[in-house]
């Protein structure tokens, strides 16, 4: 009896300290864009989103963000399956505390999206844009409440990046390369293939470029562009939404463009060497 009873009392512990450990993490820790319950920040509803603003931050463009819902659901054609909620920081080492990323933005299936305060220091000094930033934050959060979490982790990382970029109009701005100039970088030799990016392989590809990640997403929103002008945003938007379903990338490519994605992707690079 002594014996049950000290493996029931070692057993309670354990439960009791998994327990404590993970509501510390949804509180203060890295689920904490997950947590349900959300403390040290004011909520704000608002018609298309729920922001939230920590505890001391000063922040007077809660309606303009807002506004920028609509515009996201238009390109995408599809609406916001709930509101997105979006945090914003007051200072870097909470913000570091509780994102499980040091980026300037960081989204989270299939929700939530951080706003670091460097990220905010960066648009009132004018290096970066807030809307577009916010905006291509939003794609990713848009596309992820319509995929499912099993797509949500098959899902093309180079589309969703070339999506949000193409469809913010973010190249030439802030550290992205324009188009002229990522043609002109694909011209010399530098690519990185879609395929490989967020894979093992992609460390395999050297890229002589001053921002490695916004030449990447400045050449994914470069292949999003010829899909479009070669084909068509319908198919686009089709290929987009069928890979919710499907994860063969190949296959769906194949099935919405008649043509092999390897092949596509080499007619893209070759019309670049034409021009």
């Amino acid at each position: 009896m002594a014996k049950k009873f000290k493996i029931k009392l070692f057993v309670s512990g354990i439960v009791v300290l998994c327990a404590g450990i993970l509501i510390y993490q949804l509180l203060w820790g890295k689920l904490f864009p997950y947590s349900p319950v959300v403390i040290g920040f004011s909520k704000h509803e608002l018609p298309n989103s729920v922001i939230y603003i920590q505890n001391g931050a000063v922040y007077n463009d809660l309606g303009k963000i807002d506004t920028l819902i609509r515009p996201v659901e238009e390109f995408h054609q599809l609406k916001f399956v709930k509101k997105p909620r979006i945090f914003v920081f007051l200072d870097s080492a909470n913000y570091i505390q509780r994102s499980t990323s040091k980026a300037r933005f960081c989204t989270f299936y299939d929700n939530t999206l951080v706003i670091s305060p460097w990220a905010l220091k960066e648009s009132e000094e004018g290096k970066i844009s807030l809307v577009i930033y916010l905006k291509h934050e939003l794609s990713h959060v848009l596309l992820m409440q319509h995929m499912g979490i099993l797509n949500a982790y098959k899902y093309p990382e180079w589309l969703l990046e070339g999506i949000a970029v193409y469809s913010t109009n973010q190249m030439g701005t802030s550290f992205y390369p324009g188009k002229e100039e990522t043609y002109s970088l694909i011209r010399k030799g530098i690519f990185m293939p879609p395929e490989y990016f967020k894979t093992g392989k992609e460390d395999e590809i050297k890229l002589d470029v001053k921002f490695r990640i916004t030449f990447m997403y400045s050449e994914f929103a470069c292949i999003v562009d010829y899909l479009v002008t070669t084909y068509g945003k319908d198919k686009l938007l089709n290929y987009m939404k069928e890979l919710f379903k499907d994860s063969d990338n190949d296959k769906v490519f194949n099935r919405i463009y008649g043509i092999n994605f390897h092949e596509c992707i080499s007619d893209f690079r070759n019309k670049i060497k034409s021009e």
